[in-house]
């Protein structure tokens, strides 16, 4: 029972710690880039694009196409260094562990 009452306490100081990390990375930012910079989106650590910068040369109606490809480059781009920041931290949190269903 002793031993259960131990886990129980290193499962709330887990989570406690984990609710630590996920607001300071809610704070953090990751960018992306494409077209050779001329689109940048920058997410936070909560997964929320925060910025899109678009160059004024590439944003022309003759090629809307192009500019959407751009945009959607950068972002899911943007978005899975979020990700991957995400499961870095966690992953220095846990010692490794993989824990099914976070991040």
């Amino acid at each position: 029972m002793k031993n259960l009452t131990q886990m129980m306490k290193q499962a709330q100081k887990l989570q406690s710690k984990m609710m630590e990390m996920q607001a300071e990375l809610g704070n953090r930012t990751v960018s992306a880039q494409a077209g050779g910079g001329m689109v940048e989106a920058v997410v936070n650590g909560r997964q929320e694009l925060v910025s899109l910068r678009i160059d004024q040369e590439v944003a022309t109606p003759d090629d809307v196409d192009m500019l959407q490809d751009l945009i959607l480059a950068a972002v899911n781009e943007a978005l899975n260094r979020a990700r991957e920041m995400m499961a870095q931290e966690m992953s220095k949190l846990t010692g490794g562990l993989q824990i099914p269903g976070m991040f």
